[in-house]
């Protein structure tokens, strides 16, 4: 008796392919339907984004990247293109399929070894660091870095010091005056009704109405207040200040708010350091162009450190070829205080906030 299949041939035979052996199209999606949005907040891999910005029909569109983006990260601030349930309605899903071309970035490194870049928020138009003059003390070195960020990403630099009813600025105004990075102060008054209130933000929000700006600083110096006092429905949760002088983090995450007279603030979490392993000296002297040109007669692989940066140590300038830049300062084509401080912000990559 014939068993069932003892007739059966190779022609019955099916075979799956498997999945590295199926054909595949390198034609993708035009996403021709895709509408553009502006992403104001980054929450464990959901994006929320602003679609229809400045129209009647602006809407909040919370979406997630689209496998055709690889391993490309969404930043807030990123201006993006979304398909799928574009609408808005509660508890739909888009996709982002692209990211524009971005004009700035404020990025950093996990640490000064690790090269990989974080970016933190994209396309802002300036930075603003914000530094309390006391309690916690200011920190030159965490001024430094940001400043290094920003310089690098495409940002205009703005120094924002805050409680100036507890200390005097004129020390760090004498440190980064050279530097002609814009100083704001703001400090606390007690207003009528008994209240303490925020006073010298008018110069605040005149520039920063009509940018994009990002506020970066350690937790503790007022600025989450400062976002409430710009921004009066943001609701950024304050903290105070321990007893080692340090601030409790009270933001959690990035989030871009509208300033009411036009523009955004983006408020981010308290930081503690930035990491500049990916920065190089020639990175950082495209922002100081009056020594570019000093560093022709330099010698190969140069660190733009000189002299100074071996006496710093301890040791006697090294034999051989040195910096350039001395001789261009002395020549007139810039000024000492100028070169100071580039080597300063280069020392700072390395150095600590």
């Amino acid at each position: 008796m014939a068993r069932l299949g003892d007739d059966w041939d190779n022609d019955d035979v099916r075979v799956r392919p498997a999945r590295s052996s199926r054909p595949r199209t390198k034609t993708r999606p035009a996403h021709t339907e895709a509408v553009e949005g502006f992403v104001t907040t980054v929450d464990r891999g959901r994006y929320t984004c602003l679609v229809g910005e400045g129209t009647r029909q602006a809407r909040v569109v919370t979406a997630m990247r689209a496998r055709e983006l690889g391993r490309r990260a969404v930043a807030v601030g990123d201006r993006v293109d979304i398909v799928g349930d574009t609408g808005g309605a509660a508890d739909t899903l888009a996709r982002i399929v692209r990211i524009a071309e971005r004009r700035s970035i404020l990025r950093r490194s996990a640490d000064d070894v690790d090269t990989t870049e974080r970016v933190l928020v994209a396309n802002a138009d300036q930075l603003v660091m914000v530094n309390a003059l006391a309690d916690p003390e200011p920190r030159t070195g965490f001024i430094d870095r940001c400043l290094v960020a920003a310089y690098t990403g495409d940002l205009d630099p703005l120094i924002l010091l805050t409680k100036s009813d507890l200390a005097d600025p004129a020390a760090l105004h004498e440190v980064y005056d050279v530097l002609d990075v814009p100083i704001l102060v703001t400090g606390r008054g007690v207003a009528l009704d008994g209240s303490r209130e925020v006073t010298g933000l008018d110069a605040v929000r005149e520039r920063l109405t009509g940018q994009v700006s990002v506020m970066v600083g350690h937790s503790g110096v007022g600025k989450s207040t400062i976002v409430n006092a710009l921004v009066p429905d943001a609701d950024r949760a304050t903290g105070s200040v321990t007893g080692v002088g340090k601030g409790r983090h009270t933001s959690t995450s990035a989030i871009a708010l509208p300033l009411p007279g036009g523009g955004w603030v983006i408020d981010t979490p308290g930081v503690r350091s930035f990491g500049l392993a990916h920065v190089t000296p020639d990175d950082l002297l495209e922002a100081f162009d009056d020594l570019l040109d000093g560093t022709v007669d330099c010698p190969s692989n140069c660190d733009h450190l000189g002299p100074a940066a071996d006496l710093a140590g301890g040791g006697t300038p090294a034999d051989g070829p040195v910096c350039a830049l001395d001789g261009w300062v002395a020549a007139g084509h810039s000024s000492p205080g100028r070169l100071a401080s580039f080597r300063r912000l280069l020392l700072s990559r390395a150095g600590s906030d």
